[in-house]
Parts: structure tokens; C-alpha cells; sequence
């Protein structure tokens, strides 16, 4: 069991890589492919928007497949993805492939919930859930200053066509390594629609819609053409940044289950969390055209504090009945990459609406979108807040 659940965290590993390495890219695919922030805003949006739509088939497949097939099929699509992508000659080809590489990354994470929900004692699944992500952040690591040294030594095509060949790779382990735990009578039977008839549920999917969008939204893409267009900022010095945002974010993954010991509610932690990154949000958004630690902080706080992903997922699992295990993880990760996929095209969107162009906004300094984004993300994160006021609060 330990080393099938090493193999499905390494799959983790490249989810968090793919869902991230835009940001570093973006400087080569703009000049090679003349890809804009909106494109590739679009792009990142396909990600999450595959990865969020496989998830209601993902889960109802963990529940009668199993994990092995279920993730081992699916990640070898991704592996395809990654090599269109490393073919690409266009806007169009990079958007196919993003999304293959979404639907391909969709269970990996899913499937090791599974097993811990399952095998594991209810207490210590937000612990373990929150360690999986730590660890699977390395790949957002990966996706900073190693992504660009190796975009600079072999370049981005080379690059591609060997995170494919890794993804491929694990795939093949996972399926030789991963074992389903054992079915559970299917007497009970049900759907997602008992799931959504159950009111505890609702205010944790709302938080899960608005808690992951920012921190995966500005690490995954905004960050690049943000210090690309402000500050000037080349490949290196995004990527730089970017390790500092994603340091924080496993710091945070990690820093969430103890806090819940501590404080012994998930609701109250979860709360405070989405505040300091509500804040963070706003102070982003007036310090937008300012370069330095200060605003390397922030994006540093939006990372640590917006990374209460694991306690919302073990705040919801702690309504789902055994026999929908599966399929309950899945439909409240579908809320969180949902959300991330569809404002990445809102927040393209308004990138593009803000930019400067012409005479008739010539004056307006580059920062303005960018301003404009977290804002837009800020006010997503306290509307999400208020309703999460009404949560019921239960720990196992």
C-alpha cells in the first residue's frame, strides 16, 4: 500500500508541476509562439476546467473501478497532452494539450483521498491529506527556478518531451504498484445528488469554490506576465519569485493539520486562513507596481495562508457517507480546480479589458490589470466567507 500511494503522490507531483509551469513559460511561448496572457490564460483555464470536469467520472470510478486503473489510464492521456504541447505551433495545439494534461492529472489526488478515507482513521485524514499536498508541491518547486534552467540549457520543446516521458513512467508504476482496498457492499447505492441534498456540504463547497483559485491562479500564470510586463522580469528572475511563492505554499500544506489539533475546530481554522488571504489579496492588489520583498511577502502569504485546501476537503469528508467516499472527494475538488479553470478566464478577461493600448488608455500605468485581478480575486474570497459563516463545524 505505502509504495502505491509514493507512486500516486509522484503523479501529484507533475499535477502540481503542469498546473504551474506556465508562469515560468510564458516569456519563451510569447516570443516562439507569440502567445498572449490572455492565451495562455486561457490555456491554464483549460487545465483545471478538464481536470474539474473528469472529476464527477473520477469519482464514480474510484467507487466501482478502483484507483490503480482509474489513475494509471488516465495520467498516460496526460502523458500524450505533454507531448502535443511539446509539438505545439499554436495557440489552439497548447489549449488541446492543457486540457489533456487536466483530464490526465484529474485522479491522481482523488485516489490517494480514496485510500485514506478508506483504509485510514477519519482523524488523520486532513494530516494525511495535507502531507500529500506538501509533498506533491515539490512539483510547483520544480516548476520555478528548475523549469527555467532547463528551458535555458535544453530548451522548452526538449523540456516538454521529457516531462512527458516521466509522466508516462509513472503512470506505468502506478498501476503496478497500487492496490484498491476492498470494495464496500454496493446494498447502499447512490449518486451525486444525494450528495448535493446534504445542506452541511454546501457553505465547504462555496469556500472550496473561492479558497484555491487565488493561490493557484496567481502561482499557476499571473505571477509571469505580471513581473514580465511591470517589472521587466525575465524567465529567471519569474522563476525565482515563483519559488518563493511555492515554498510557502508547502510550508502551508504542511502547517494546516497541526493547527487543527491545536485549535480542534476545521471551520474556525479554515476561516481565519481565507481572512489573512483575503488581506493578502487586498494589499497585493494596492502595491501592485512595486517591486521587492514587500510584495514578494505577499505573494509568500497568499501562498501559506490560501493553502487550505486539505482542511476544507477533511471539513467536507466528514459529512460523506462510506458508500460515496469517491465520488464525494471528487465533487468537492470539482468545486475548488472548477473555480481555478473558470477564473483564469474571467481574470484573462479582465487582463485583457485593463491593458494598456492605444491612445485612449496610454496613460494608464501597467499594473492596472494586474491590480484589477487581485482585487477581483479578493472580493471572491470574502463573498465565499460570508456564506462559510453558516458551516457546521465537525472534526473527527
Amino acid at each position: 500500500m505505502k509504495t502505491g500511494i509514493a507512486a500516486l503522490v509522484l503523479g501529484y507531483v507533475l499535477s502540481q508541476f503542469y498546473r504551474a509551469f506556465l508562469a515560468v513559460l510564458t516569456p519563451v511561448l510569447t516570443q516562439d509562439l507569440g502567445a498572449t496572457p490572455e492565451v495562455l490564460a486561457d490555456a491554464s483555464g483549460w487545465w483545471f476546467l478538464a481536470f474539474a470536469a473528469m472529476q464527477l467520472p473520477v469519482g464514480a470510478a474510484l467507487d466501482r473501478v478502483g484507483p490503480r486503473i482509474t489513475a494509471s489510464a488516465l495520467l498516460a492521456v496526460g502523458a500524450l497532452g505533454a507531448a502535443i504541447f511539446a509539438t505545439a505551433t499554436g495557440a489552439g495545439q497548447i489549449k488541446l494539450a492543457m486540457a489533456l494534461i487536466g483530464a490526465g492529472c484529474a485522479p491522481v489526488l482523488m485516489a490517494s483521498y480514496y485510500i485514506f478515507a478508506r483504509v485510514f482513521s477519519p482523524a488523520v485524514f486532513g494530516t494525511l491529506a495535507g502531507v500529500v499536498i506538501g509533498i506533491g508541491s515539490l512539483g510547483n518547486i520544480a516548476a520555478s527556478i528548475p523549469l527555467s534552467a532547463a528551458v535555458e540549457a535544453m530548451g522548452w520543446r526538449a523540456t516538454v518531451w521529457a516531462l512527458a516521458g516521466v509522466t508516462a513512467v509513472v503512470a506505468l508504476a502506478i498501476f503496478a504498484l497500487v492496490r484498491d482496498p476492498d470494495k464496500v457492499s454496493h446494498s447502499q447505492r447512490g449518486s451525486v445528488l444525494d450528495l448535493l441534498r446534504i445542506p452541511a456540504l454546501w457553505p465547504v463547497f462555496i469556500l472550496m469554490f473561492v479558497c484555491y483559485a487565488p493561490p493557484a491562479g496567481i502561482r499557476g500564470l499571473w505571477i509571469g506576465p505580471w513581473y514580465r510586463d511591470v517589472f521587466g522580469a525575465d524567465a529567471k528572475a519569474i522563476g525565482w519569485v515563483s519559488l518563493a511563492m511555492g515554498l510557502a505554499m508547502v510550508a502551508g500544506n504542511f502547517a494546516y493539520g497541526p493547527m487543527e489539533r491545536v485549535l480542534n475546530s476545521r471551520k474556525w481554522l479554515n476561516f481565519g486562513g481565507n481572512a489573512l488571504l483575503l488581506a493578502c489579496l487586498l494589499a497585493l492588489g494596492a502595491m501592485a507596481d512595486r517591486e521587492g520583498w514587500p510584495t514578494v511577502a505577499l505573494l509568500m502569504g497568499v501562498g501559506f495562508f490560501g493553502a487550505t485546501f486539505p482542511m476544507v476537503m477533511a471539513h467536507g469528508r466528514a459529512f460523506l457517507p462510506p458508500h460515496l467516499v469517491g465520488r464525494g472527494v471528487a465533487l468537492i475538488n470539482f468545486f475548488g480546480i472548477g473555480a481555478v479553470g473558470l477564473m483564469q478566464m474571467v481574470t484573462g478577461r479582465i487582463s485583457k479589458a485593463l491593458t494598456p493600448a492605444g491612445d485612449l488608455l496610454n496613460s494608464a500605468p501597467p499594473s492596472l490589470p494586474y491590480a484589477a485581478i487581485f482585487w477581483f480575486y479578493a472580493a471572491l474570497v470574502a463573498a465565499g466567507l460570508l456564506v462559510y459563516l453558516f458551516a457546521q463545524d465537525r472534526t473527527d
